[in-house]
């Protein structure tokens, strides 16, 4: 195990004992064999004890990590109000509250604040952890009644259900931390969507309706697990205002700490004023995905607006991704540069080639023509017809490369209706290629 996952980690989950009592889990859900090995091995490591006493007189019963079963061994009644009680330790223990990491879940996430809080008042911890933090009653509320950065020396927030529901939203939307991610835009989770209910049917059978409600809200819970479980696989999250200009990739960017890694191994840089960060995940676990900004521009002199579909598959030193589908909001015109941004499941390695190519059907391809007679584009010959698109800028989120590719063909530069050109790394004069993208 790595040294840095040996800090105590103290773990306060608020959720829904309904789903508990039912051998619902929040972590991942392994079968067989390797389900019982990982038990074993959890019950050898763990040497916490969770004792659930009924009344006064009782001694307490055991209830056993991984072991759903306990719960009505010990005769949990979930009709009754139910008390936690998480001890601390003593200070002639002489351990330092600077190495306590609290993780709290929904209205855990609070009450891990309200734990920093009152210990801070001696001696901060080290780092909270807010994973979804409860938004009903903690919205809009001042720093002491809910979850802040003075809470301990470094708090994190990981926000993925922050959709509004006659003005409620199940998590909370506002910056509660030094650094707050917001997966996806932090509103909803791919995945998690109704029309995924068929698929959860078939995983989770009779809980797959409570698990497609609470999935998005679960999602911080699972993006955490995942930062564990996948070393090599850290998701990268970047400063942005929000995440209409993330997705047009203008956010790309990790100078003066402007992008950081979702999960157990953020880098631990307190802020005076908490910074949003965005990033886009998979749907499952592991949830990585590798960031792309591209920019592209028409030399054409387009009269209106015009809405084609194009698509681009990108070669890379590892695999290739095929067709990928563009769509540029608002259609094309003349003397602007657009930008986007793409995402890929997985490492393609450098990016050495991109084949960009007009998916329009054979009836918008004579529409086009009969367009090209009538509305002229120019004086010169080469702009009588097709898009004329002569370099793709693309820069990576997680290497910080920037590259420009140029067409292939130098001779022929137009672009019309279902033609694919490829388009190569290039040199351009040394004015051109320092211009930075945003």
């Amino acid at each position: 195990m790595d040294s840095a996952q040996c800090v105590p980690i103290f773990l306060v989950l608020c959720i829904f004992i309904q789903s508990s009592a039912r051998g619902q889990s929040l972590g991942p859900e392994p079968s067989g064999r390797s389900q019982a090995v990982e038990t074993k091995k959890t019950l050898q490591e763990t040497k916490t004890r969770f004792l659930l006493f009924e009344d006064k007189t009782s001694e307490g019963c055991q209830i056993q990590l991984n072991r759903p079963d306990t719960l009505q061994e010990c005769g949990f009644n979930a009709s009754q109000p139910l008390v936690m009680i998480i001890h601390g330790w003593s200070e002639s223990v002489q351990f330092s509250p600077s190495n306590v990491h609290l993780i709290g879940y929904s209205l855990g996430a609070h009450v891990s604040g309200f734990a920093g809080n009152y210990i801070g008042q001696k001696h901060k911890i080290g780092r909270i952890t807010g994973l979804d933090a409860a938004g009903p009653l903690f919205e809009r509320t001042p720093p002491s009644d809910r979850l802040s950065p003075d809470d301990a020396s470094f708090v994190d927030a990981i926000h993925t259900f922050t959709r509004e529901h006659m003005g409620l939203s199940v998590g909370i939307k506002q910056p509660i931390g030094h650094y707050d991610f917001y997966p996806n835009g932090g509103s909803f989770q791919p995945g998690c969507h109704f029309l995924e209910l068929y698929k959860h049917i078939a995983e989770h059978g009779l809980h797959a309706i409570t698990k497609t409600i609470k999935c998005s809200h679960e999602r911080s819970v699972h993006l955490f697990i995942d930062s564990l479980l996948h070393d090599g696989m850290q998701s990268t999250a970047y400063l942005c205002s929000d995440m209409d200009s993330f997705s047009q990739g203008l956010c790309l960017n990790c100078r003066k700490g402007r992008c950081n890694t979702l999960g157990y191994h953020v880098r631990q840089q307190p802020q005076s004023k908490s910074k949003k960060l965005f990033l886009v995940t998979r749907a499952q676990s592991p949830f990585k995905v590798y960031h792309y900004q591209f920019k592209i521009r028409f030399v054409n002199q387009i009269e209106k607006p015009i809405e084609p579909t194009f698509t681009m598959s990108l070669l890379g030193t590892k695999e290739e991704m095929q067709k990928i589908p563009i769509t540029l909001g608002g259609g094309i015109t003349s003397n602007k540069t657009y930008s986007f941004l793409i995402t890929l499941d997985s490492d393609i390695g450098e990016l050495v080639m991109i084949k960009f190519k007009w998916e329009n059907s054979t009836v918008w391809a004579n529409v086009w023509n009969t367009v090209q007679t009538i509305i002229p584009w120019g004086a010169e010959p080469c702009c009588h017809s097709g898009l004329l698109l002569k370099t793709i800028r693309v820069k990576s989120g997680e290497t910080q490369r920037r590259m420009t590719f140029c067409s292939e063909n130098t001779d022929d530069l137009q672009l019309h209706p279902n033609q694919e050109k490829i388009f190569v790394k290039c040199e351009l004069n040394s004015k051109i290629s320092k211009r930075k993208i945003r």
